[in-house]
């Protein structure tokens, strides 16, 4: 849908991101978060490629870069992570005395990995007090016609998106680095 309106779709899954052979996969995937001038994710039930134990999953990683960078993004949530999120508040809150991450999860149909939590709560910049969180917007889908809705509602209007992009940029170059 995204090419139709005339945009170049970089998936690192499709084989679309522009590679360097001298990179890891990580390292492709955050320099094409670097270059992209807007970014839209998908954050459903599977955590994603990338992670070894306790390390944050190629995706997690491409949603924090956007967030550093402050890129113009996107981002929408399947119901059945929000729905996880609220069941599992109980078991991973911190003033109870568990961790974060508890030893009880098991990989479901629902999550393959309870990280995929900290990923939303990353999206939606959870960590930030709610009066001073910019771009943390998620919108919610529970099937492909309401992602699809959402595509078109926040894509078919390329003017729109230059005129985002633009303002993006120029902030950039107002901020300290």
């Amino acid at each position: 849908m995204l090419r139709q309106y005339g945009y170049r779709v970089w998936m690192s899954h499709k084989g679309t991101i522009p590679l360097d052979s001298t990179c890891s996969a990580l390292e492709n995937c955050i320099r094409a978060v670097e270059r992209a001038d807007a970014v839209f994710g998908i954050i459903n039930g599977r955590y994603g490629s990338g992670k070894t134990g306790d390390d944050l999953a190629i995706t997690h990683r491409e949603i924090l870069r956007a967030l550093e960078l402050n890129k113009p993004r996107f981002f929408a949530v399947h119901r059945d992570v929000v729905i996880a999120r609220q069941v599992l508040r109980q078991f991973r809150n911190e003033a109870s005395g568990n961790p974060k991450h508890h030893s009880f999860f098991k990989p479901t149909a629902v999550l393959d990995d309870i990280r995929i939590l900290d990923l939303y709560e990353s999206a939606t910049q959870s960590d930030v007090a709610l009066a001073n969180r910019t771009g943390n917007w998620v919108q919610q889908y529970s099937d492909a016609g309401e992602l699809l809705l959402f595509l078109e509602s926040q894509f078919s209007d390329i003017e729109r998106l230059r005129t985002i992009i633009a303002a993006h940029a120029e902030l950039a170059k107002k901020e300290p680095v």
